[in-house]
């Protein structure tokens, strides 16, 4: 079994910067994919990033291409989020998941078996 936990949401401004970290516990976290969600108030659940167990390939939604940033550090069983210039419609509770590499796209929410419970994020104007 894997715990998924993350941290480092909260209440900015637009135009700042977050980084939220995902941290495993319970299993080695190496060998997953990683992704990350986000889910705004009566909306569905959307991808964002995804960075793959080796050789830490990533792939990102259009949407943030240029202002999020996926990374991982194996040793410390912990992926983040860098997110820049955060917009109001960035305001959502934001999830890791973790899979095993498999064929079907890094974008496919159903194909992730873990996640945590979610950290929120609120961008105010």
């Amino acid at each position: 079994q894997v715990q998924l936990v993350e941290s480092g949401g909260g209440l900015v401004q637009a135009g700042d910067s977050l980084r939220l970290s995902c941290a495993a516990s319970g299993r080695a976290f190496s060998s997953y994919d990683v992704g990350w969600f986000r889910q705004a108030p009566e909306k569905e659940r959307e991808f964002l990033a995804a960075i793959t167990w080796s050789p830490g390939n990533s792939v990102y939604a259009d949407f943030v291409k240029g202002r999020f940033t996926v990374s991982r550090d194996n040793a410390k069983n912990t992926v983040y989020l860098r997110m820049n210039s955060l917009k109001p419609e960035d305001t959502a509770v934001y999830y890791c998941a973790l899979r095993d590499p498999q064929p079907a796209a890094l974008e496919t929410l159903s194909s992730y078996k873990y996640w945590g419970q979610g950290t929120q994020v609120t961008v105010s104007s």
